[in-house]
């Protein structure tokens, strides 16, 4: 490591026009479908809180490409069992297998896989390290704490994955579900943090004693030592020591493909897709991420506000069902059970209402942005025929099957 200045993706965007573009400011409704049709979208992103349906969107949209005739791969975070047994991904696998029973009659095709975020980092440290420092680095403790639960290590190892998975060129679309973070943007900010930590004064100080005129610090660093073998113990500073000696060599190449693949997120052939549910707490986030979206100079293809409730009743109002359930109430059987339909009906207007709200004020403050809007379905979508219904419903084709 040197201490000579780095170029982050935060210090890039002051200097990176913002670009125009069919995709990034058409307003109206997002058309799925020629999004997926363009040759020139390569990689898809979407994004979003957790439990918003992220990760079946991101499947049915690869789905749906390669049925159109696409070569698709997508890569997905934890997904739910049932979805995962549907894409044949019975096991954890960091390796992209083809999905059975894909419609490939337009020549596409579709492989998918999971994320294995320590299978990753080993294999980045595999690739770029002689054999003998790779084992070195493998078997150290902290290695292992730092590859297995370091927070931003999911993000950045998903962005490192991308990054290998568009080098290969076996794919004409890569579709990226992102992981589950508290931040959901924490994927653009993972290289930064994980640079931080490995540029730090903290390491630079823990590699101080060895480097040239850094010797003359010795005693001082030797007190430092000392109070930090009290506080961490002594073997986990040598751990930590030795990890950052042997890793050392590698951390250039970290913080490059860090910088490609954050490059290759702002490229044209990028399309971001934010997934939200009409949540307050999720349509915020989803404002929040189109702003920074921008802010990143990110291509951004639209919003899919998901599991929308919609009833199409243009009939009897809110007021009038409650007013009417009240006098039934009290009424013969058949009259209590008019009453209690006539409750939830009411109650199912008023979630109608409230969604209604909260996609107008999305609106009113993102009116640049396409939308569309996916009705929620009676279960949970655990086989490729519910991910093709989920495709329908992206594209605006009304799909079969129930409707909850």
């Amino acid at each position: 490591m040197t201490g000579k200045a780095r170029t982050t993706p935060s210090s890039r965007k002051a200097r990176t026009a913002p670009r125009g573009g069919a995709r990034t400011s058409v307003g109206g409704r997002l058309d799925v479908d020629a999004l997926l049709d363009d040759p020139t979208t390569r990689i898809v992103v979407c994004c979003g809180s957790g439990g918003v349906g992220k990760t079946t969107t991101a499947a049915a949209l690869a789905l749906r490409a390669a049925e159109k005739g696409r070569k698709v791969c997508v890569l997905t975070i934890d997904p739910a069992r049932r979805l995962a047994q549907s894409m044949g991904l019975t096991e954890l696998d960091n390796t992209p297998r083809p999905v059975k029973d894909v419609d490939v009659e337009r020549g596409g095709s579709l492989d998918a896989m999971m994320l294995d975020m320590k299978r990753t980092f080993d294999e980045v440290v595999e690739q770029h390290a002689t054999p003998q420092k790779a084992q070195q680095i493998l078997n150290n403790p902290f290695y292992v704490a730092l590859s297995s639960s370091f927070a931003g290590t999911q993000e950045y190892m998903a962005m490192e994955k991308l990054g290998q998975l568009h080098a290969t060129s076996t794919w004409d679309l890569i579709v990226v579900d992102t992981p589950p973070s508290r931040s959901a943007l924490d994927f653009l900010d993972a290289p930064e943090r994980l640079s931080s930590l490995l540029d730090g004064r903290f390491i630079k100080l823990l590699l101080a004693p060895a480097k040239g005129p850094a010797r003359l610090l010795s005693a001082g660093f030797g007190i430092v030592t000392s109070a930090l073998n009290k506080v961490l113990g002594a073997q986990v500073l040598t751990d930590v020591q030795t990890f950052v000696a042997a890793f050392d060599t590698l951390f250039g190449g970290f913080r490059q493909r860090a910088e490609s693949t954050y490059a290759l997120l702002q490229a044209d052939g990028t399309a971001f897709v934010v997934v939200a549910a009409p949540e307050p707490a999720a349509m915020r986030e989803a404002s929040y991420f189109v702003e920074r979206l921008g802010g990143e100079h990110m291509p951004l293809a639209g919003l899919v506000v998901n599991r929308v409730h919609e009833n199409g009743a243009d009939g009897i109002g809110t007021a009038e069902a409650e007013s009417a359930a009240h006098k039934l109430s009290s009424g013969s059987t058949a009259d209590q059970m008019t009453s209690e339909l006539l409750l939830i009906h009411a109650d199912r207007m008023r979630v109608d209402a409230r969604e209604s709200r909260l996609k107008r004020r999305f609106g009113a403050a993102h009116p640049a942005v396409p939308t569309v809007s996916v009705a929620a379905l009676a279960g949970d979508v655990h086989d490729l025929d519910g991910l093709r219904q989920v495709g329908d419903l992206l594209a605006g084709v009304p799909a079969s099957g129930p409707k909850g």
